[in-house]
C-alpha cells in the first residue's frame, strides 16, 4: 500500500511541475499585447439610429463610444454616459439614460450603470444604479435596489425582472403602494 501511495505522490508532483513550468513559459503574444486593451475605434458625439422597415425604433446618443471588437468577448462601451430614445408602436418616445454603458455584441445585452433612469411616455419612471437590458427579448433585469412609479404604483425593491412595457414583472420584497383591483 505504501508503494502505491508513493507512486501517486510522485505522479502528482510530476504533473504539477510539468504544468507549472509550461504555464510559466506560455507565450501567447496576442493575450499579452497592449494593443488588444486599446479600442479598435473611438467615436465622439455619436448618434446611432436603429430602424426596421423604414421605421425608427430607437436613437442612441453618447459623447464617446469605444469599440472592442478585437477581443474574444466583443463589446462596446460608452464611458461618459448614453441616452437612448425608444419609440413604441404609436411613435411615443421612451427615454433611457445612464452614466456608463456596455453593449455585448454576441449576446445583445446592454449593461447600464450609474444613475440609470427610464421615463416612458405613459408616465412610468424607473431609477436604479444598474440595469441590464436584453435587446432580443426586450426584457429588463437587475439585482440592485430600484424605484418604480407611475399613476398606479410607487414601489421600491431589490431585484427586478420585467418586460419593456412594465406590464409583466417579478421582483424581490416590495415596499410602497400599489393599486389592486378586487375580483
Amino acid at each position: 500500500m505504501n508503494i502505491n501511495l508513493l507512486k501517486y505522490q510522485f505522479l502528482y508532483h510530476f504533473i504539477l511541475v510539468i504544468f507549472s513550468s509550461s504555464c510559466a513559459n506560455w507565450d501567447k503574444t496576442e493575450l499579452k499585447s497592449p494593443s488588444l486593451l486599446q479600442p479598435t475605434s473611438t467615436s465622439f458625439e455619436i448618434r446611432m439610429v436603429y430602424t426596421d422597415s423604414l421605421k425608427i425604433n430607437s436613437i442612441l446618443t453618447a459623447p464617446i463610444h469605444e469599440d472592442y471588437k478585437n477581443l474574444f468577448l466583443k463589446y462596446s462601451i460608452f464611458p461618459n454616459g448614453l441616452k437612448i430614445i425608444f419609440y413604441d408602436n404609436f411613435g411615443c418616445p421612451n427615454v433611457v439614460e445612464a452614466d456608463y454603458g456596455t453593449i455585448y455584441k454576441d449576446t445583445s445585452i446592454l449593461d447600464l450603470v450609474g444613475n440609470v433612469k427610464i421615463a416612458s411616455s405613459d408616465g412610468d419612471y424607473l431609477r436604479t444604479s444598474q440595469l441590464y437590458w436584453d435587446a432580443e427579448s426586450d426584457w429588463f433585469f437587475t439585482d440592485k435596489n430600484f424605484k418604480f412609479w407611475n399613476s398606479d404604483y410607487n414601489v421600491a425593491a431589490i431585484r427586478l425582472d420585467a418586460n419593456k412595457q412594465f406590464t409583466k414583472f417579478n421582483t424581490g420584497r416590495l415596499t410602497g403602494t400599489m393599486s389592486v383591483e378586487e375580483r
